[in-house]
């Protein structure tokens, strides 16, 4: 199983839709469970860690990191 590293303030596209129509989210808090926020409506959600990382589809490079 290939491991996937993100950081806080990435943004993530996840497998399924938000109703919303938006797959882009952005961690916002990381711990045993990660808080995310859509990037369509700004809803937060809070997932166990272990079932974010079943539905992550990818990481979108952070801003941040774009432009160092």
């Amino acid at each position: 199983m290939e491991s996937k590293e993100y950081t806080l303030g990435d943004r993530v596209e996840m497998k399924k839709k938000h109703p919303c129509g938006s797959f882009q989210w952005e961690i916002i808090r990381m711990g045993a469970d990660i808080k995310i926020k859509c990037l369509g409506c700004g809803h937060i959600v809070m997932l166990q860690r272990s079932k974010f990382n079943k539905q992550i589809k990818k990481v979108i490079a952070n801003e941040e990191k774009a432009e160092q």
